[in-house]
């Protein structure tokens, strides 16, 4: 491996997520699609296809230099952010998702929305910890209440440091 190679993570144009994987291995740009074996039906018959995991996403390890140029490619819309830079992955997390397509098939991808009147605890910040209730949601923001010391809180986070509580 190459000191500053990291896998990231792109968006493509929506059903692309195949022809990229293939003009950058046409590149020799090391990258993962990860494809589920799904079967699907028509009315006169029914298929198994492998359709992308993760429908837009496709996970590429590039060079920390080289990062930029990948975006000249038709069909990349943009790098996933985090923070406010272009999100690494862990080697561990792409293993994972390998190994797990590997002893599983029909695998569905549950995306955990955060919506009004969920009970949820903080992640990080000054609040980190405390549990509330989400009574608002707009864009990647939701404002939850928290009960704490017999008077009410309302407070505007990120949802990605909100967790949901089972």
């Amino acid at each position: 491996m190459i000191e500053n190679e990291f896998w990231y993570v792109i968006y493509t144009r929506p059903r692309w997520e195949k022809k990229i994987a293939a003009i950058l291995d046409q590149k020799g740009i090391e990258n993962y699609c990860p494809l589920n074996k799904v079967e699907r039906r028509w009315s006169d018959r029914k298929k198994t296809i492998m359709e992308p995991l993760f429908k837009g996403y496709i996970f590429i390890k590039i060079e920390e230099t080289k990062k930029w140029d990948i975006k000249q490619i038709d069909g990349i819309v943009n790098y996933v952010y985090w923070l406010g830079k272009p999100a690494r992955i862990r080697e561990s997390e792409i293993n994972n998702i390998k190994f797990f397509l590997k002893e599983f098939t029909s695998v569905e991808v549950i995306n955990n929305k955060i919506v009004i009147k969920d009970a949820v605890i903080i992640n990080e910040g000054i609040l980190m910890n405390y549990k509330g209730m989400v009574i608002d949601v707009f864009g990647n923001k939701a404002r939850v209440q928290i009960d704490s010391l017999g008077i009410r809180l309302s407070a505007l986070f990120e949802k990605s440091s909100l967790s949901p509580i089972e």
